[in-house]
């Protein structure tokens, strides 16, 4: 289900050729470091619209890689299609000093019945989606202490700690199922992306933005 979708990127491009499945053209095409994995805890992306046109984002990659997964578009959705109450949800974003930590201590929760939401967005579009839905003001938060450093050499940084979607959400699914060694062959390919990512903005072949960039750092998340 996608909703409010924007122009897509062959839209917003040239005609040329794009990939069905990542929809970026032949030359930007990130096919090659899809890792098929079988996560435990749905993840569900919420992708503002202005996200999906950028060649670097790294949203639809982890759609892509993960099995229960969902990438949604849009900045406004409604609680009872995009996140129906079969599972238990939590929305990964700080201000994690509330029930989240309760909730996963609970011993009659599995990891299967739990939903995560991250927001693809800039800070100041997540910001704006959030007071958009007052659903999910009412979520339990889950945040990330202590990060690592972050792979994400290809899209500034407004602070040390942030991450990209990729990783954050990596981050908070490996350290909710206690099995982070099982998303570490994404992450390994994460690294070739950012590597392909930089050979193509050498040689000016990734795909340019249709609207202009702000100042603010794009997909990255503050743990």
């Amino acid at each position: 289900m996608i909703m409010n979708m924007p122009p897509t990127l062959e839209q917003n491009t040239t005609r040329r050729p794009t990939c069905p499945a990542c929809l970026r053209t032949r030359l930007a095409c990130f096919c090659e470091w899809i890792r098929p994995i079988s996560n435990r805890v749905e993840l569900l992306l919420l992708q503002h619209p202005l996200e999906q046109l950028h060649a670097k984002g790294t949203a639809r990659l982890l759609h892509l890689s993960l099995a229960r997964s969902r990438l949604l578009v849009g900045e406004v959705f409604d609680a009872a299609l995009v996140a129906p109450p079969d599972c238990r949800t939590l929305l990964l974003y700080p201000g994690a000093e509330e029930s989240a930590p309760e909730l996963l201590l609970d011993p009659a929760i599995s990891c299967a019945a739990l939903r995560l939401i991250v927001l693809d967005a800039t800070w100041r579009k997540s910001r704006k989606m959030i007071h958009l839905n007052p659903w999910l003001q009412d979520l339990p938060r889950y945040s990330l202490p202590d990060p690592p450093p972050s792979r994400y050499l290809i899209r500034r940084a407004q602070q040390t700690h942030q991450l990209s979607t990729l990783e954050a959400s990596l981050l908070a699914i490996g350290r909710i199922e206690g099995d982070a060694e099982r998303y570490q062959p994404l992450l390994q390919a994460f690294d070739g992306f950012v590597q392909a990512q930089q050979r193509q903005s050498a040689h000016g072949q990734t795909n340019p933005p249709s609207q202009p960039r702000s100042n603010q750092a794009r997909d990255r998340h503050s743990v």
